[in-house]
């Protein structure tokens, strides 16, 4: 049974790195992710279901981190630290990317609190993405439940008109 729950959780995940939606920090920049970062969350998701797989953690990987701060650096400057955190996964997310970052902007190291902190925020945006994926199924099952009650009652036989 243990099995079977891990082999089950290991295909919701799969499914989820293709249809969970990409949570970001709530603000009127949201809609102003680049056309790149989703493509490359989807892959960074698939990448890291096998790293969970292997080694433990969260399947959210650095482009997806990114993509949940971004937005916030929109709309106000950020602390010391989260501008570290924010450098640092930029950094990585255009590596993935193979893009080239200037000099000034690189970052390749966080302290071990800084990474602390960003593995946090990873935790909590992996229970955002899985908490929206239950309620989706939920609302699926609930409405299937109610369409075969709506299907059952107008199946009611009705006596026959004899015109």
């Amino acid at each position: 049974m243990t099995t079977d729950r891990k082999v089950d959780g290991w295909i919701d995940d799969l499914v989820g790195a293709l249809c969970d939606p990409i949570i970001v920090y709530p603000s009127g920049w949201q809609d102003t992710l680049p056309d790149w970062i989703k493509p490359q969350i989807t892959l960074e998701r698939l990448i890291m279901n096998i790293k969970v797989i292997k080694e433990g953690g969260v399947p959210v990987g650095d482009t997806e981190a990114l993509a949940y701060i971004y937005p916030r650096t929109m709309e106000a400057p950020m602390s010391e630290q989260w501008y570290r955190i924010y450098m640092y996964v930029f950094n990585q997310a255009m590596k993935f990317k193979k893009t080239e970052v200037p000099e000034d902007l690189k970052s390749e190291k966080l302290s071990d609190y800084d990474m602390q902190q960003l593995n946090q925020l990873k935790r909590w945006i992996y229970e955002r993405r899985v908490k929206h994926r239950k309620e989706k199924q939920q609302g699926k099952r609930r409405q299937a439940k109610e369409e075969a009650k709506a299907k059952e009652l107008a199946t009611v036989p009705v006596q026959p008109s004899f015109f």
